[in-house]
């Protein structure tokens, strides 16, 4: 299912920008500009080849910021490289009376390029497009949050990141991003997106069996200017 996602979101990208290219061949190059966008992100852990019954952790709900240069190629395909501050982690359990789950921050370096489908004469188009990112880990707390008829205790402790068996995640973190959403001729947006991470960030010595990958659906607002 992800192989025909990522093939079928180039096909589009690529479509698109050739479309454009032959019907725009005259047309003067459209200009370099800058956006910002933020919104809600719905972070998870995937554990992979674990084999567990619960192959993946329940979502909780962080933020991202994310300062992009929206920068065109040719025709209707762009590259959009940024800076981006990402939460992330995953709600382990969850019952009645106890609830543990872990956020996270990363500094991350998103490449996209990104194919822009004109819907008006006015700019507002429909854009898709998927790209790398490299993740650097700032920040973390693990929660768990007890609950009975005496009321409710949480207790929290930092992450531990490194590659040590004592440490919690490694600190770094390599993946993909796929984008989509609708943008107005006066530059704002609207767009969601879905970050699947590939490095397994289970720290050196936690084990050989399974692994840990952030996942990530994120919806955002955005400018464009």
């Amino acid at each position: 299912m992800k192989k025909l996602f990522i093939l079928t979101a180039a096909s589009m990208i690529c479509g698109a920008a050739w479309a454009q290219t032959e019907s725009s061949a005259s047309t003067t190059k459209p200009p370099l500009k800058f956006g910002l966008k933020a919104g809600v992100n719905l972070p998870k852990y995937s554990f992979g080849k674990s084999g567990a019954d619960n192959p993946e952790t329940k979502q909780t709900t962080n933020f991202h910021v994310t300062g992009f240069l929206d920068a065109p190629l040719v025709g209707a395909l762009w590259v959009q490289p940024g800076l981006s501050l990402q939460g992330k982690g995953g709600k382990f359990f969850e019952t009645n009376n106890l609830e543990i789950e872990q956020n996270t921050m990363w500094i991350e370096v998103p490449v996209n390029f990104v194919g822009k489908i004109p819907l008006s004469p006015g700019g507002a188009n429909i854009f898709l497009g998927a790209g790398p990112y490299a993740g650097f880990a700032i920040t973390g707390e693990n929660k768990a949050k007890t609950s009975g008829t005496s009321g409710s205790t949480t207790v929290k402790s930092d992450v531990k990141f490194g590659k040590n068996a004592d440490d919690d995640l490694k600190r770094t973190d390599l993946g993909l991003n796929f984008i989509g959403g609708t943008q107005l001729g006066n530059g704002l947006s609207v767009g969601a997106g879905y970050g699947m991470g590939l490095t397994d960030l289970r720290p050196t010595g936690k084990g050989d069996d399974g692994q840990i990958n952030n996942r990530v659906w994120s919806f955002s607002l955005g400018y464009s200017f």
